[in-house]
């Protein structure tokens, strides 16, 4: 079972007992959170999808470590023109570790026959 899940603004395919690292989140180590923007969820082939989001659906995880990621060098430059720029960060992360997919109250889609398709096209 997995799911996709939309995180401070980015989305993650997840599925339980993987790490994640996200953009830096306003809790403590050790505490859990709760994600309710879940955009897809797959239960061994019953894919269920939202618009945009599943009602009923959420990803819990713990938080495991706040850190630093690898240092990003932006380097910029313009030929013969004697302008060179050197800048770079270090963006502020913190990884998490997927406790569970709670897949309440989201029903997969049920697939539309070939009878009603082609109902629908003879209009």
């Amino acid at each position: 079972m997995y799911a996709i899940v939309e995180i401070a603004g980015q989305q993650f395919k997840v599925s339980k007992d993987q790490k994640v690292f996200v953009h830096r989140l306003a809790t403590e180590e050790g505490s859990n959170v709760t994600f309710d923007k879940v955009l897809l969820l797959d239960d061994n082939g019953n894919v269920t999808l939202g618009a945009p989001a599943i009602e009923g659906a959420s990803v819990e995880a713990k938080v495991l470590q706040h850190l630093k990621g690898d240092k990003v060098i932006v380097f910029k430059k313009k030929r013969r023109k004697g302008y060179k720029k050197r800048n770079g960060h270090r963006q502020y992360l913190t990884q998490i570790v997927i406790e569970g997919i709670n897949a309440s109250g989201a029903a997969p889609k049920k697939k539309a026959t070939k009878a009603k398709k082609e109902e629908g096209t003879n209009e």
